[in-house]
């Protein structure tokens, strides 16, 4: 008897077409509600003064759900904004790659990772 054919499907990795234009208000309201966890130094209120920061840290430290929620809420116009904007230190080589790489922004033997931000000294 021959052992059926096995037949494997794999999962087509997720398109990065654009998601629907985010409601700043949502995008205030989940990194109002996320800045306790993700800038702990700081209240909710002074966290807000620097949204990206914010974002910035989820980013970088952020748990699946997180991170999947920021997508949804803020697009991934403003996560490219986030990388696009980011000051030396937000965040770190890991998080950096694999941003850039998830975003699009870089394609492995085509598009490099740019450099991380540095530091200017005056």
């Amino acid at each position: 008897m021959d052992a059926p054919e096995a037949t494997t499907e794999y999962a087509r990795p997720a398109t990065l077409s654009p998601l629907p234009q985010p409601s700043p208000e949502a995008l205030a309201c989940l990194l109002l509600r996320l800045a306790p966890t993700y800038v702990w130094w700081k209240t909710p209120d002074e966290a807000m003064l620097f949204p990206q920061r914010v974002a910035a840290q989820v980013m970088k430290l952020g748990t699946w759900d997180d991170l999947n929620e920021l997508i949804e809420v803020a697009g991934l116009d403003y996560l490219r904004e986030v990388l696009r904007d980011a000051e030396a230190g937000q965040l770190d080589s890991r998080s950096w790659h694999y941003w850039h790489y998830r975003l699009g922004l870089a394609e492995c033997g085509n598009k490099p990772v740019p450099p991380m931000p540095v530091r200017k000294m005056a």
